[in-house]
């Protein structure tokens, strides 16, 4: 048996919980220092900047044992792939795509225009960016799943230049691992380089010999993937400096031990630094979960690098409150990336809740549901950014363009106020701007 108590506790009962950040900092998370990994791939970056392709090349012998003849992948590879994919695992990614090309369909965008006044209107257009390059993992797991998850935003935005990374892999004989291939091949996408880390990010953002630069890099991946995005930001659109998963389960007690048990450990065999948080009202159902997480450890794999040590680690707990209520303040301030409501009325509570990357409501959604086959995005803000940014959507693509048309007495209705305005400012050329267009004179108003 492996005997070991995996999951502190944090007993919040009793007390009347502080506010804002004093209750956050009361709250489990991991180290992921971005700052200090920045310095180590300012170096890369920068030799990807100078060097290009034969960089890739040299990073990929460095990092990933294998040297590479080219960085593009050919497109015979990418339909040998899909010939050679599993019937079973294409029927799978086959439904997940399809569900989420339902459910990113739906948040497309309107062009909507306003009628400010008569003869002055603005309208609100939507724009696609140029072109997006997408990250793909492949260390300690394979993720077709955030193939999915990137491309089909972009497709449904409008998108026109897609390219995927990821990393070389020495089994594959330095193509991508096989499925990350068949992947793009059922999307669709054509243009995919084994590139990894901060490298492929660098590719995107200078550009190379074979891989034009993009305007935009979007996808999950370590600290140095994460590092190279705040590098690059600025030069570059990103999503979010992706860090570490969590889930955090708010829970009663009415929730199945083994439910939650089984969820808490399904994001902890992601990564050792992966975090594991249940919430709950039921010093009962905390006991029930602790019990049951030693078998259902002991069962799966990955138990020594990645389960034991997230679960065991300083970003996991079970939070003990006197409510679901201070449950709710709980989780509030905990922005978890993925938050499970496991409760009698799960519906409701999920509702009052404003800060999580994605909500997942009772026992019959769990959050591996969501990262293959519900239909949303599972690329989702970490870190407690959750109070500020949201997942991945169509809207990740998008730019609003405000276009301005107004008449010459649509102007000649407002311009006094615009000229009082600048004034006030002190900005005396933009009241001039106006005045050129009316003889130097500002019509009164009508």
């Amino acid at each position: 048996m492996l005997q070991h108590s995996f999951l502190a506790r944090i007993d919040l009962r009793g007390d009347a919980l502080p506010e804002g950040p004093a209750l956050r900092a009361l709250l489990p998370r991991a180290d992921f220092d971005v700052a200090a990994a920045l310095e180590k791939v300012r170096p890369l970056c920068e030799d990807v900047r100078h060097r290009g392709d034969a960089a890739l090349i040299d990073s990929a012998e460095r990092f990933d044992g294998v040297r590479l003849e080219s960085v593009r992948i050919p497109a015979r590879a990418l339909a040998d792939a899909l010939e050679e994919l599993d019937p079973a695992v294409r029927a799978a990614l086959e439904e997940s795509i399809r569900r989420a090309r339902l459910v990113h369909r739906a948040q497309r965008r309107e062009t909507h225009v306003t009628q400010v006044v008569p003869g002055g209107t603005v309208t609100e257009k939507w724009v696609p960016v140029d072109r997006v390059g997408l990250y793909a993992p492949g260390g300690r797991s394979v993720y077709p799943s955030s193939v999915i998850m990137n491309v089909v935003p972009a497709q449904e935005a409008g998108v026109e230049s897609i390219a995927l990374a990821s990393p070389a892999q020495k089994e594959s004989d330095g193509l991508p691992h096989p499925t990350i291939l068949a992947a793009c091949a059922l999307l669709g996408v054509d243009e995919v380089y084994a590139a990894g880390g901060a490298t492929a990010v660098a590719m995107f953002a200078y550009g190379t010999e074979s891989c034009p630069p993009a305007t935009m890099v979007t996808g999950p991946g370590n600290i140095w993937v994460a590092a190279a995005k705040r590098y690059f930001t600025g030069k570059i659109g990103i999503d979010a400096e992706a860090g570490p998963t969590e889930i955090a389960i708010l829970a009663d007690s009415t929730a199945d031990p083994v439910h939650v048990a089984s969820d808490l450990i399904s994001q902890a065999e992601h990564d050792p630094l992966a975090a594991a948080v249940l919430v709950t009202d039921s010093a009962e159902l905390a006991d029930a979960v602790e019990k049951e997480l030693e078998p259902q450890v002991k069962a799966t794999r990955h138990i020594d690098d990645r389960i034991v040590p997230a679960l065991s680690g300083r970003q996991s707990a079970i939070v003990l409150v006197d409510g679901l209520d201070e449950g709710l303040r709980v989780v509030d301030a905990y922005g978890a990336e993925h938050l499970e409501i496991q409760t009698a009325d799960a519906a409701a509570l999920a509702d009052r809740v404003r800060n999580a990357g994605a909500i997942f409501v009772g026992p019959w959604s769990p959050v591996s549901l969501g990262d293959y086959a519900a239909g949303s995005n599972h690329v989702l803000p970490t870190g407690g950014c959750a109070c500020h940014s949201s997942g991945l959507s169509v809207q990740s693509f998008l730019r609003g363009i405000h276009v301005v048309d107004y008449t010459e007495d649509a102007l000649a209705d407002v311009a006094h106020h615009v000229v009082t305005l600048a004034e006030a400012e002190d900005l005396p050329a933009h009241g001039a701007a106006i005045k050129a267009r009316f003889g130097w004179k500002v019509p009164e108003s009508k």
